[in-house]
């Protein structure tokens, strides 16, 4: 039934598959941008990876008007120039070095002093050697959430689905990592929550058009490789209103978390936020077609001679 629907689907609209070339191209430039922006400026190591302390200062009074003063405080103080975050009832500070007892104990004495007699300090210390344990397991967690979902794919339905499925991941990732580079924005604990995240809802997104893929093979008749294409085109149409609802609900609930949603959540929103838009972007324009063109490398099945030809 879906199948005698092919023509008006496909007639008049936007073809995926013909202008995929261009897509890819796309992907390709923004890939080779983030790779010279990672190799010329790295990442913004916060402070969960990187030596250092990282200082949260509950406040009964609002202070989110006197960031100069604070500023001038810790200057005056000789605790440098840490990384300051002023918020209304919280302020947040990011030193490079690890803060010694006795600093420590200094910052606690002249900020309630100065500013607020019932505000209540908590110290997070990271050493080099646990920083680098957090990069590395980091990494590990990336690694192995993507080796499973190639053998989840691989099993469920083909090798080339699963290829290009991880093609589209790794794209989505990439996008986010190198968008935090270029705006030197800063690489946390939160921001790896936020990629695999992204990970775990961009195969989401893209498994449900490929399962309409292998569903609409079944009933086709396909004797070209014009024919596949034509089945990947007609999916990718038919689960697109979904694909666009879906992203747009989560991109809402990113941008509430983002706007109302407190300091310590709002990279976090920000890279979902890049990532849904890349995940979707990836999920319909990159993935399909590239399928078709592993799809259209495979080698064609000898012919069965019937008994009666022999």
């Amino acid at each position: 039934m879906r199948f005698s629907g092919f023509a008006q689907v496909s007639e008049g609209k936007f073809n995926f598959v013909k202008k995929a070339r261009y897509f890819f191209i796309f992907s390709i430039i923004i890939t080779i941008l983030g790779i010279v922006t990672l190799g010329v400026f790295g990442l913004n190591y916060g402070v969960d990876f990187r030596a250092g302390s990282s200082v949260d200062i509950a406040l009964k009074k609002d202070l989110s008007g006197q960031k100069a003063e604070i500023e001038k405080f810790l200057s005056d103080g000789g605790f440098g120039s840490p990384g300051l975050t002023v918020g209304s009832n919280r302020v947040t500070l990011r030193f490079d070095d690890v803060l010694t007892d006795a600093k420590e104990k200094e910052l606690k004495a002249g900020f309630s002093e100065k500013f607020d007699k019932e505000a209540s300090m908590e110290v997070n210390t990271v050493d080099v050697e646990i920083a680098k344990e957090l990069q590395t397991n980091a990494l590990k967690a990336v690694l192995v959430a993507s080796i499973g979902i190639v053998i989840y794919v691989s099993i469920r339905f083909e090798w080339r689905f699963a290829v290009a499925a991880i093609v589209a991941l790794l794209h989505d990732a990439f996008i986010v990592i190198s968008l935090f580079s270029i705006f030197r924005l800063e690489v946390n604990l939160p921001f790896i929550v936020a990629v695999l995240t992204i990970i775990g809802y961009s195969i989401n997104d893209t498994i449900v058009i490929f399962d309409r893929v292998r569903e609409n093979l079944r009933f086709a008749k396909l004797k070209t490789h014009e024919d596949v294409a034509k089945v990947v085109n007609v999916s990718i149409w038919q689960t697109l209103v979904r694909s666009i609802n879906t992203v747009m609900t989560v991109v809402v609930a990113a941008v509430c978390l983002l706007i109302f949603g407190s300091e310590s959540i709002k990279l976090f929103s920000l890279a979902i936020l890049f990532g849904l838009v890349s995940g979707a972007y990836s999920s319909i324009f990159i993935a399909s077609p590239l399928w078709l063109v592993l799809k259209n490398k495979q080698k064609p099945k000898p012919a069965v001679k019937s008994p009666a030809a022999s």
